[in-house]
Protein backbone atom coordinates (compact mmCIF):
# COMPACT_ATOMS: atom_id res chain seq x y z
CA UNK A 1 0.00 0.00 0.00
CA UNK A 2 1.43 3.39 -0.93
CA UNK A 3 0.91 6.70 0.83
CA UNK A 4 -1.76 7.76 -1.63
CA UNK A 5 -4.00 4.94 -0.41
CA UNK A 6 -3.85 5.96 3.25
CA UNK A 7 -6.75 8.07 4.51
CA UNK A 8 -6.43 10.70 7.21
CA UNK A 9 -8.81 9.42 9.83
CA UNK A 10 -10.94 6.48 10.91
CA UNK A 11 -13.62 6.98 13.54
CA UNK A 12 -15.19 4.15 15.50
CA UNK A 13 -18.51 5.13 17.10
CA UNK A 14 -21.22 3.34 19.06
CA UNK A 15 -24.35 3.96 17.00
CA UNK A 16 -26.05 5.74 14.12
CA UNK A 17 -26.83 8.83 16.21
CA UNK A 18 -23.16 9.35 16.96
CA UNK A 19 -22.21 8.66 13.35
CA UNK A 20 -24.57 11.35 12.07
CA UNK A 21 -23.36 13.86 14.66
CA UNK A 22 -19.72 13.24 13.75
CA UNK A 23 -20.39 13.46 10.02
CA UNK A 24 -22.32 16.70 10.52
CA UNK A 25 -19.48 18.24 12.51
CA UNK A 26 -16.76 17.12 10.11
CA UNK A 27 -18.70 18.75 7.30
CA UNK A 28 -17.82 22.07 8.97
CA UNK A 29 -14.00 22.07 9.06
CA UNK A 30 -13.63 25.85 9.28
CA UNK A 31 -16.01 26.00 12.25
CA UNK A 32 -14.07 23.24 14.01
CA UNK A 33 -10.79 25.01 13.31
CA UNK A 34 -9.33 22.24 11.15
CA UNK A 35 -8.24 21.97 7.54
CA UNK A 36 -10.69 21.16 4.81
CA UNK A 37 -10.68 17.98 2.78
CA UNK A 38 -9.93 15.41 5.48
CA UNK A 39 -10.37 11.92 4.07
CA UNK A 40 -12.18 9.89 6.72
CA UNK A 41 -14.43 6.90 7.32
CA UNK A 42 -16.86 6.29 10.16
CA UNK A 43 -17.61 2.79 11.41
CA UNK A 44 -20.36 1.80 13.83
CA UNK A 45 -19.64 -1.03 16.21
CA UNK A 46 -22.42 -3.65 15.96
CA UNK A 47 -22.46 -4.06 19.74
CA UNK A 48 -22.75 -0.35 20.43
CA UNK A 49 -21.10 1.15 23.53
CA UNK A 50 -20.06 -2.12 25.23
CA UNK A 51 -18.63 -3.31 21.92
CA UNK A 52 -16.60 -0.13 21.53
CA UNK A 53 -15.30 -0.40 25.08
CA UNK A 54 -14.28 -4.05 24.88
CA UNK A 55 -13.35 -4.44 21.24
CA UNK A 56 -12.15 -1.10 19.81
CA UNK A 57 -8.49 -2.23 19.63
CA UNK A 58 -9.35 -5.49 17.87
CA UNK A 59 -11.77 -3.69 15.53
CA UNK A 60 -9.16 -1.11 14.54
CA UNK A 61 -6.07 -3.33 14.54
CA UNK A 62 -6.42 -4.48 10.90
CA UNK A 63 -7.02 -0.89 9.76
CA UNK A 64 -3.81 0.62 11.10
CA UNK A 65 -2.12 0.59 7.70
CA UNK A 66 -5.09 2.26 5.99
CA UNK A 67 -5.45 5.39 8.16
CA UNK A 68 -3.06 7.88 9.72
CA UNK A 69 -5.20 8.54 12.79
CA UNK A 70 -7.97 6.83 14.75
CA UNK A 71 -10.60 8.39 16.99
CA UNK A 72 -12.89 6.29 19.21
CA UNK A 73 -16.13 7.70 20.63
CA UNK A 74 -18.60 6.11 23.04
CA UNK A 75 -21.08 7.02 25.77
CA UNK A 76 -20.28 6.36 29.41
CA UNK A 77 -23.95 5.52 29.93
CA UNK A 78 -24.50 2.04 28.54
CA UNK A 79 -20.81 1.19 28.22
CA UNK A 80 -20.90 -1.25 31.12
CA UNK A 81 -18.44 0.96 32.98
CA UNK A 82 -20.86 3.50 34.43
CA UNK A 83 -19.04 3.47 37.78
CA UNK A 84 -15.83 4.61 36.08
CA UNK A 85 -15.04 8.21 35.27
CA UNK A 86 -14.82 9.21 31.60
CA UNK A 87 -11.06 9.58 31.99
CA UNK A 88 -10.70 6.06 33.39
CA UNK A 89 -12.56 4.64 30.42
CA UNK A 90 -10.52 6.71 27.98
CA UNK A 91 -7.23 5.66 29.54
CA UNK A 92 -8.19 1.98 29.59
CA UNK A 93 -9.13 1.92 25.90
CA UNK A 94 -6.14 4.08 24.95
CA UNK A 95 -3.73 1.69 26.66
CA UNK A 96 -5.13 -1.17 24.60
CA UNK A 97 -5.11 0.88 21.40
CA UNK A 98 -1.43 1.64 21.97
CA UNK A 99 -0.74 -2.09 22.17
CA UNK A 100 -2.73 -2.67 18.98
CA UNK A 101 -0.47 -0.49 16.84
CA UNK A 102 -2.13 2.91 17.32
CA UNK A 103 0.31 4.47 19.81
CA UNK A 104 0.75 8.25 19.33
CA UNK A 105 -1.82 8.41 16.55
CA UNK A 106 -5.13 7.66 18.23
CA UNK A 107 -7.45 9.09 20.87
CA UNK A 108 -10.57 8.16 22.83
CA UNK A 109 -13.47 10.44 23.75
CA UNK A 110 -16.13 9.37 26.25
CA UNK A 111 -19.36 11.35 26.17
CA UNK A 112 -20.73 11.84 29.67
CA UNK A 113 -23.31 10.59 30.22
CA UNK A 114 -24.21 10.23 26.54
CA UNK A 115 -24.33 11.91 23.13
CA UNK A 116 -27.50 13.85 23.94
CA UNK A 117 -25.42 16.04 26.28
CA UNK A 118 -24.08 17.70 23.12
CA UNK A 119 -27.61 18.48 21.94
CA UNK A 120 -28.47 21.00 24.65
CA UNK A 121 -26.27 23.85 23.46
CA UNK A 122 -28.55 26.83 24.04
CA UNK A 123 -28.92 27.42 20.31
CA UNK A 124 -32.37 28.29 18.90
CA UNK A 125 -31.70 25.63 16.28
CA UNK A 126 -31.94 23.04 19.04
CA UNK A 127 -35.41 24.23 20.04
CA UNK A 128 -36.50 24.18 16.40
CA UNK A 129 -35.21 20.66 15.73
CA UNK A 130 -36.20 18.78 18.89
CA UNK A 131 -39.18 20.87 20.10
CA UNK A 132 -40.59 22.11 16.78
CA UNK A 133 -39.71 25.68 17.78
CA UNK A 134 -41.82 25.52 20.96
CA UNK A 135 -39.60 27.37 23.45
CA UNK A 136 -42.26 27.21 26.17
CA UNK A 137 -42.38 23.41 26.00
CA UNK A 138 -38.60 23.20 25.74
CA UNK A 139 -38.07 25.24 28.92
CA UNK A 140 -40.90 23.50 30.78
CA UNK A 141 -39.42 20.08 30.15
CA UNK A 142 -35.91 21.24 31.01
CA UNK A 143 -37.17 22.44 34.39
CA UNK A 144 -38.29 18.89 35.18
CA UNK A 145 -34.71 17.62 35.07
CA UNK A 146 -31.76 18.17 37.36
CA UNK A 147 -29.22 20.34 35.52
CA UNK A 148 -25.49 19.79 35.41
CA UNK A 149 -22.90 22.46 36.15
CA UNK A 150 -23.08 23.34 32.44
CA UNK A 151 -26.82 24.00 32.65
CA UNK A 152 -27.68 20.84 30.72
CA UNK A 153 -30.06 18.11 31.91
CA UNK A 154 -28.25 15.39 33.82
CA UNK A 155 -30.44 12.89 31.93
CA UNK A 156 -30.20 14.42 28.46
CA UNK A 157 -31.55 11.45 26.50
CA UNK A 158 -34.74 11.33 28.56
CA UNK A 159 -35.24 15.09 28.23
CA UNK A 160 -34.74 15.01 24.47
CA UNK A 161 -37.00 12.00 23.97
CA UNK A 162 -39.75 13.62 26.02
CA UNK A 163 -39.62 16.72 23.82
CA UNK A 164 -39.74 14.65 20.65
CA UNK A 165 -42.64 12.61 22.00
CA UNK A 166 -44.64 15.67 23.04
CA UNK A 167 -44.21 17.23 19.58
CA UNK A 168 -44.72 13.92 17.77
CA UNK A 169 -41.34 14.19 16.07
CA UNK A 170 -40.00 10.76 15.03
CA UNK A 171 -36.74 9.93 16.75
CA UNK A 172 -34.13 9.57 14.02
CA UNK A 173 -30.36 9.60 13.73
CA UNK A 174 -30.77 12.31 11.10
CA UNK A 175 -31.77 14.76 13.88
CA UNK A 176 -28.23 14.58 15.23
CA UNK A 177 -26.74 15.26 11.84
CA UNK A 178 -29.09 18.21 11.35
CA UNK A 179 -28.13 19.70 14.71
CA UNK A 180 -24.42 19.16 14.07
CA UNK A 181 -24.65 20.96 10.74
CA UNK A 182 -26.74 23.90 11.96
CA UNK A 183 -25.60 24.89 15.45
CA UNK A 184 -23.83 28.28 15.05
CA UNK A 185 -20.05 28.48 15.16
CA UNK A 186 -20.27 30.73 18.22
CA UNK A 187 -21.93 27.87 20.09
CA UNK A 188 -19.31 25.38 18.91
CA UNK A 189 -16.41 27.62 19.90
CA UNK A 190 -17.96 28.36 23.29
CA UNK A 191 -19.00 24.81 24.15
CA UNK A 192 -17.74 23.87 27.61
CA UNK A 193 -18.57 20.17 27.40
CA UNK A 194 -15.31 18.36 28.14
CA UNK A 195 -15.93 15.54 25.67
CA UNK A 196 -16.68 17.95 22.84
CA UNK A 197 -13.62 20.02 23.67
CA UNK A 198 -11.43 16.90 23.60
CA UNK A 199 -12.98 15.85 20.28
CA UNK A 200 -12.27 19.24 18.74
CA UNK A 201 -8.78 19.55 20.25
CA UNK A 202 -7.63 16.19 18.89
CA UNK A 203 -8.84 17.14 15.41
CA UNK A 204 -7.16 20.56 15.63
CA UNK A 205 -3.88 19.00 16.75
CA UNK A 206 -3.96 16.41 13.98
CA UNK A 207 -5.34 18.52 11.14
CA UNK A 208 -4.48 22.19 11.71
CA UNK A 209 -5.93 24.69 9.21
CA UNK A 210 -3.64 25.59 6.35
CA UNK A 211 -1.64 22.39 6.72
Amino acid sequence: MNGLDVKDLVLLVADADMEQAVRGLLARPADLGIRAGIAFDVFRHPRRDPGVFHEAPDFLRPLQGQYRRALVLLDREGSGRETWSPRQIEEDIQRRLDSAGWKDRSAVVVLDPELEAWVFSGSPHVIRVIADGDETLYLRILRKYTLSDLGKPARPKEAMEEMLRQKRIPRSASLYGELARQVPVSVLSGCRDQAFRRFRRFLQDWFPPGE
